[in-house]
């Protein structure tokens, strides 16, 4: 797709504050620090439109990004996080699945995971909860370059497998750096929209 003009549109709490018109919406999900505003970045070919951090635990809010005015990518708060209090974890996870639930306007969800640990236990959870929910998910293993030349193909496999387990049709590997896999996320993205 070619980005002819991208907006932050703003960071939500609640529901009720989303912004309108509603247009189709792809979300972002994973732990936190997996990658989730890099991917978001390389797709749009912007360096700092959604904030990345070394910090894990950045993202709080939906941040709703506008694409061509035509769709929307909203970035989740990351889970995992054990650095927060239980409260603010507990907010997280309800303002989540709020969001996913019932939404008419989501078209799919970006599963993110970090390909040198796999599925976490929060991974599995957030793919059991999606597909009770009949959510699309296209599942992308960042951080590709990170991975040993040795084991790169054997740890994808296992992914792949993985991912088909938890009702994934597959998994796109992505690499940050070199750009692997972009082309493949937005031919995947086009499809859901």
């Amino acid at each position: 797709m070619k980005i002819e003009s991208i907006k932050f549109l703003g960071s939500y709490t609640k529901i009720e504050q989303i912004p309108s018109p509603r247009l189709p919406e792809i979300a972002f999900s994973g732990r936190s620090n997996v990658g989730k505003s890099s991917l978001i970045n390389c797709l749009v070919n912007r360096k700092k439109i959604a904030l990345t951090s070394s910090t894990p635990g950045k993202t709080r809010t939906l941040n709703y990004y506008s694409i061509n005015e035509q769709i929307y990518f909203v970035d989740l708060p990351g889970y995992g996080f054990a650095k927060v209090p239980q409260s603010e974890r507990i907010a997280w996870k309800n303002l989540i699945e709020s969001y996913l639930s019932d939404n008419k306007h989501l078209k799919g969800v970006i599963q993110i995971i970090d390909s040198r640990h796999g599925f976490t236990k929060l991974d599995m959870e957030m793919m059991e909860w999606l597909s009770i929910q009949k959510i699309p998910v296209l599942i992308v293993a960042t951080k590709i370059d990170k991975l040993p030349r040795s084991k790169s193909n054997s740890l994808l496999q296992k992914i792949e497998k993985e991912a088909v387990r938890l009702g994934g049709t597959g998994i796109v590997p992505f690499s940050k750096i070199t750009k692997y896999g972009k082309f493949d996320i937005w031919k995947s993205i086009q499809e859901l929209i």
